[in-house]
This record gives C-alpha cells, sequence and structure tokens, in this order.
C-alpha cells in the first residue's frame, strides 16, 4: 500500500502549467512539523516535501494561499527525473473547508 495523508503548509505554489498530454499540472511545495512518540520518546519532526496536482486537482489548488494550513492525500512517486520522491495528491483539504479530491477517487 503506498497512501499518504498528511498536514501543513503550503510553502509554495508554482504556475499552472500543462503536461504534453494536456492535463493540468501544479508542483507544489509543502512543510510539515509535528511531534511524534518513536521507540518511547518523543521526536519532533519538520521537513518539506515537493508534490504535483494533476487534472482537476491542480486548478483547485491554484486558488491555495501560500502559508495556507492543508491537509493532503496521496501517493509517493519518483519525482521528475528520478530525483528523490515526489507526494502526488489525490485530494486535499484547505483546514477551515470541506475535502477536495479526484473524481477517481469517487
Amino acid at each position: 500500500m503506498n497512501r499518504v495523508v498528511l498536514t501543513g503548509s503550503l510553502a509554495e505554489r508554482g504556475v499552472l502549467r500543462y503536461t504534453p498530454a494536456g492535463l493540468p499540472a501544479l508542483d507544489l511545495r509543502l512543510t510539515h512539523a509535528s511531534e511524534v512518540v518513536e521507540a518511547g520518546a518523543v521526536r519532533k519532526i519538520a521537513f518539506e516535501i515537493r508534490a504535483l496536482a494533476l487534472g482537476e486537482l491542480a486548478g483547485q489548488a491554484a486558488r491555495l494561499a501560500v502559508g495556507e494550513a492543508i491537509e493532503v492525500e496521496g501517493f509517493l512517486g519518483p519525482a521528475f527525473r528520478g530525483a528523490g520522491v515526489r507526494l502526488h495528491l489525490t485530494g486535499f483539504q484547505p483546514m477551515s473547508s470541506p475535502p477536495i479530491r479526484s473524481k477517481v477517487q469517487e
């Protein structure tokens, strides 16, 4: 299973573009900070992750404000040209709004 649910904030939003197949695409950068318990000890976690919204989600994500708190759902896949991993969004929810999901999930 490859499924990620993550809360954080939108650190960067690229320009809406189109893939060679004509799909809308939007590159994002998300930040996350939390505390978790690992091996009985509290650990502080803080990181950034690159994300990609495709299709209808790209247009909806383009309306998010940088700094906005969001919860995202998706899966991990290789980044462009194999340079690390990227979170491919299947849905997201601004923390003050109802969820927005890819129609494929419905």
